[in-house]
């Protein structure tokens, strides 16, 4: 049977930001269902041990965030969340008693200009919640994937975050010399900081590429949508690649099926069958 590294399970599309880089969510509002969401893991469970809850939205947002962590822990399911930071000192309770919790990823770059949560109340929700979640064995990863932007300030951020992390003069020194650098650079135990260039969402709207594209999509993730839609990777946030409903057929039908198998063959030989693929920055990464 396939197993796939991760499954992305988006259990609410919608955000309490409208961040210039996103592609914004044109699906209605919705949040997953506990009961929906015990279903997605009972149907994904036999090809992964690792889930991320986010793939458009705010994961933070969803009313029952205690009661969806604990069905993962319930399935023995390792949860991986990416949150833009905001609702942290809101939720860190129910976060930090969360015995599923694996890794938590804070979007930075979320921080623009103009932003009602660009200030230090944010930074210190966001330092307190890192230095109580890596004491307690969780991984935080502190993410800048804005490099060649010029909407943030990523010095002016990071010098005063470091202060409130505690953190030694080495570690910021040695952060700070490659703040500009793509890559991860080690803080302090299980903190760490991610630099990496901005990409833009892939869109139907974009021109499309003849060059050879490769993607790990359905080699070593998928994703679920809010509404049950699956999708073959993290980005297509409006499922232009909609591969069924995990409500309406089984997930190993749908894997098995004929526009899954094409797209997973297509990749093999850096030939996309889906016109999304050829329009996707962010595989130029792979």
């Amino acid at each position: 049977m396939k197993n796939f590294s991760r499954v992305y399970i988006e259990i609410t599309n919608m955000c309490n930001l409208s961040c210039s880089f996103c592609i914004g969510n044109v699906r209605p509002p919705q949040f997953m269902e506990v009961d929906e969401f015990a279903f997605v893991i009972e149907q994904v469970k036999p090809y992964t041990k690792h889930i991320y809850l986010h793939i458009l939205g705010e994961p933070l947002l969803h009313p029952q965030l205690e009661e969806i962590l604990n069905v993962a822990h319930h399935y023995e399911m390792s949860v991986n969340i990416t949150t833009n930071g905001t609702l942290l000192a809101k939720c860190q309770n129910t976060l930090l008693n969360a015995p599923a919790l694996r890794k938590v990823s804070i979007s930075l770059h979320s921080m623009e200009h103009g932003s009602p949560y660009c200030n230090e109340n944010y930074l210190r929700d966001v330092a307190l919640f890192a230095t109580a979640a890596t004491e307690k064995g969780i991984f935080c990863e502190l993410r800048m994937w804005n490099l060649g932007g010029d909407d943030i300030d990523n010095v002016a951020m990071f010098n005063p975050l470091c202060s409130l992390l505690g953190l030694d003069i080495t570690a910021q020194e040695a952060a700070r010399s490659k703040i500009c650098e793509s890559g991860n650079t080690t803080l302090a135990p299980r903190l760490f900081l991610g630099k990496a260039a901005r990409f833009t969402w892939p869109s139907m709207d974009d021109a499309a590429t003849e060059q050879p594209i490769f993607c790990h999509g359905l080699r070593s993730q998928m994703g679920v949508l809010c509404d049950g839609t699956v999708v073959p990777c993290c980005l297509d946030s409006r499922g232009d690649i909609a591969l069924g409903n995990i409500f309406q057929t089984p997930l190993s039908e749908i894997l098995s099926g004929e526009r899954a198998r094409a797209l997973y063959d297509g990749f093999s030989i850096r030939h996309p069958s889906e016109e999304l693929c050829r329009r996707c920055g962010y595989a130029k990464r792979f």
